[in-house]
């Protein structure tokens, strides 16, 4: 059995890394000075110069289209989509594949960026095993979303604090005192950490993560991610390979969707332990 695999824009996933896997990605909206475009129309950067950005989920016949290709060459699909709690992704893959026979199967991965990447990269490694099944896809998918971690770090909460993220509070003591807000994006929640003194400081606790939930003899698939912040993005991640080399790893972009939330300079790492107890 062939089985393809789809998964939204917001997962941030790295061009070079959805053509060698063969995924299928499909665009997020934005709505730019009251127009829509898709994401990844024009640079991050310049789209960080627009005020006012809003931005939305793939409709659910965007969803549909992509299914009914890759349905052509393939005998099943598993379509991966964004946090159900953060976008109505999930909801729209849902909808626009109702009409399909059980050979399609939706699965929220419970995070975004790079997270939502290194599930569906696991979705798409089991589905290149010989003789796997849309059962073995999804079982893989599942155990991996329950286990993958995000964790970052940003300069202020000015955008978070007016997208009504936070308390209007926390984002004034955080630009007045200086300090680095931490988050961990997991399970489709957004959790706040305790911040950092500094970004050094933040860096550390980052890899600290890391480390903490590592199985012995684990495998370590990681991501960095950055938006507009390439170099702490690859900082933290050599901090992560001089001391354990991972099975898979990849710097990304920030998706300009979830951008636009967390606003620039956002850092960190999104990661999984492979262990002997996952499915096949």
């Amino acid at each position: 059995m062939k089985v393809a695999i789809v998964t939204d824009s917001a997962a941030a996933l790295p061009a070079d890394l959805a053509a060698q896997w063969k995924i299928t990605v499909v665009p997020m909206w934005l709505t730019v000075d009251g127009r829509p475009e898709l994401e990844g129309t024009r640079p991050l950067v310049e789209l960080l110069e627009q005020p006012g950005v809003l931005t939305s989920a793939p409709a659910p016949g965007e969803y549909e289209t992509a299914v009914k290709d890759v349905l052509r060459t393939a005998d099943a699909a598993v379509v991966l989509t964004l946090a159900e709690g953060m976008s109505a992704s999930n909801e729209a893959a849902r909808v626009g594949t109702a009409s399909f026979d059980d050979n399609v199967a939706v699965i929220d991965t419970g995070s975004a960026a790079g997270g939502q990447a290194l599930v569906v990269l696991a979705a798409a490694a089991a589905a290149a095993r010989p003789g796997a099944t849309l059962a073995d896809v999804v079982a893989r998918a599942d155990w991996v979303a329950e286990r993958v971690r995000l964790v970052a770090t940003l300069p202020s909460l000015d955008h978070l604090v007016r997208s009504g993220r936070v308390p209007g509070i926390a984002g004034w003591a955080g630009k007045r005192l200086g300090i680095h807000p931490l988050f961990e994006f997991r399970g489709g929640d957004v959790h706040r950490l305790r911040p950092a003194l500094s970004g050094d400081a933040a860096a550390e606790r980052i890899v600290a993560h890391v480390q903490r939930n590592a199985p012995p003899g684990g495998r370590l698939h990681i991501a960095a991610l950055d938006a507009v912040a390439t170099t702490s993005a690859t900082v933290l991640l050599g901090r992560v390979t001089a001391q354990v080399e991972p099975a898979e790893s990849f710097v990304a972009e920030f998706g300009p969707v979830m951008v636009v939330h967390t606003g620039p300079g956002l850092s960190g790492l999104a990661w999984w332990w492979d262990d002997s107890d996952s499915p096949a």
